[in-house]
């Protein structure tokens, strides 16, 4: 019975329990149930605020633009009212010039009219005074002239006499200081033709028995000297001295340190000669860019990109017009410096310009165009910026001025620029007949390296064995001299000599 009751109640209890946590569980269910509604309540709220934020925002963000706008345009407005009223003024300025020369060409012709009449009646007494001054003489006009003539000839002749007699004593006591000033503006009118670099160089030596061993056996050696450097090697009578000849300084340079270094080394054989020449240009290359970064250093310009600073280098074995062109655009960015101090303006800006100016002259590849133009090119394509472009490319008005640095290097150019005269111009043209005649050879394919040699006189073309024959050389020189016959303008004859040479090269490892 106890065990009935107990079951009763544990099934009473487990029934009220489960009643509880149901009216719990409901509870809880409408408590969460209440917070989510309150929560995304307050979400829609927030939503709603920023989109109020926004539309505010963008709303003022409108309202300045249509400001801007209205700005912008009172004030487009205001300038054209402004020249409206300069152009009325001056209209009227040259309007109120008419008049006053219609007036002076009024009073002008009643001078005239009066002067003419003044001079009938002058015209008239002069008649009246000679027949007066012939009746009292008893000569008539045409005889008193002639007296009259006689004398004043005989007067002059003694005058000029004594004057030329001062003239020649005055001569004698000035004539050693007028041969001095005469001497003077002779130099002055020859000095900078005879500074122009000229296209040799002189290598000197110890002794002739070099000479000799430069040449080689059978000639072998200078042979392969001119393959290596493109520069004319000529040994002739002069005592220890040989020359070296190319239009290109830079050429030269490479073939006189490389002669230098054979000769004090004494090894001189074909395949010495191409390592010599090999490290020669590498030597030559590193001192075009050191010089190039000295010149920017001593300037105070910073930031320049290496390549224009090696094409910087490249200027001192250059020339513009008789002056060394590294010196003359150290000379032109001084003095652009100074002009845009005095002005006010960047001075650092007209100095890198003044410096940048003649970059053009000096690039591996010379493309048919002005060197203003190149070197405005590629001051653009090494991130200069846009004003320095523009007074490269404007110094010899290629393209409009945009900037005030602009006239600054173009009056210091034509400042510093040395104006030789018409012979420089030939060598100048000179210089541009010979880089054709190479760059003719180049075009073709299979050609290696182009060398003209003898002041143009003759052509040599080097060309690579793998891809030209023996028969295809024999034609590949017959159709250079014909287009050189038939598009080029050259005095005397071209020999053009193409070069087929076989190597064989292994490595014993």
């Amino acid at each position: 019975m106890n065990i009935v009751f107990g079951l009763i109640g544990l099934l009473a209890g487990g029934l009220v329990a489960f009643l509880v946590q149901n009216v719990f569980l409901k509870n809880r269910k409408e408590q969460i149930l209440k917070e989510a509604e309150k929560e995304g309540e307050n979400l829609k709220q927030q939503k709603i605020l920023q989109a109020k934020e926004k539309f505010l925002k963008l709303k003022e963000d409108h309202e300045q633009t249509m400001k801007d706008r209205e700005r912008k345009l009172q004030s487009a407005e205001d300038r054209t009212k402004s020249k409206e009223k300069t152009l009325s003024q001056k209209i009227e300025e040259v309007n109120r010039k008419d008049k006053q020369l219609s007036g002076a060409q009024s009073t002008m012709d009643a001078k005239i009219s009066a002067l003419d009449s003044k001079q009938q009646e002058i015209e008239k007494l002069h008649q009246k005074t000679v027949a007066e001054l012939s009746k009292i003489s008893g000569m008539s006009a045409e005889d008193a002239k002639s007296h009259l003539m006689e004398a004043l000839k005989d007067e002059a002749r003694t005058g000029a006499m004594a004057h030329i007699n001062e003239i020649t004593e005055e001569a004698k006591l000035n004539a050693n200081r007028e041969a001095k000033k005469i001497v003077i503006q002779t130099i002055q009118r020859v000095a900078t033709e005879q500074a122009i670099e000229n296209s040799v160089s002189v290598f000197n030596i110890e002794s002739d028995e070099v000479k000799g061993r430069i040449i080689g056996r059978e000639g072998r050696n200078i042979r392969a000297l001119e393959a290596a450097t493109g520069v004319e090697i000529i040994v002739d009578d002069t005592p220890e001295a040989i020359i070296l000849s190319c239009f290109d300084p830079v050429r030269r340079e490479i073939a006189r340190l490389a002669l230098h270094q054979l000769v004090s080394d004494g090894r001189i054989h074909p395949a010495r000669i191409e390592e010599v020449v090999s490290k020669t240009k590498k030597q030559l290359d590193e001192e075009i860019a050191e010089t190039g970064r000295r010149t920017c250093i001593d300037l105070g310009i910073h930031g320049l990109h290496p390549e224009l600073m090696r094409m910087i280098g490249r200027m001192k074995y250059r020339s513009s017009y008789g002056q060394n062109l590294l010196q003359h655009s150290r000379e032109v960015a001084n003095l652009c410096a100074i002009m845009a101090a005095e002005l006010g303006l960047n001075v650092k800006l007209a100095k890198r310009a003044g410096l940048l100016h003649d970059i053009g002259k000096v690039p591996d590849e010379e493309p048919e165009l002005p060197h203003a133009i190149l070197g405005m090119k590629l001051a653009e394509k090494f991130g200069e910026k846009p004003d320095v472009c523009n007074a490269i490319g404007a110094h010899h008005d290629e393209v409009e001025m945009t900037t005030l640095i602009s006239p600054i290097v173009q009056v210091c150019d034509a400042i510093s620029g040395a104006r030789p005269g018409a012979r420089r111009e030939i060598v100048e043209s000179y210089i541009k007949r010979i880089k054709e005649l190479e760059g003719l050879a180049l075009a073709y394919d299979g050609v290696s390296n182009a060398y003209a040699i003898q002041a143009g006189r003759e052509l040599r073309v080097l060309v690579e064995s793998e891809k030209v024959t023996d028969a295809q050389a024999d034609e590949l020189s017959f159709t250079i001299s014909q287009r050189i016959q038939t598009e080029m303008t050259y005095p005397g004859q071209v020999k053009v000599t193409v070069i087929r040479e076989k190597r064989a090269v292994n490595y014993a490892k």
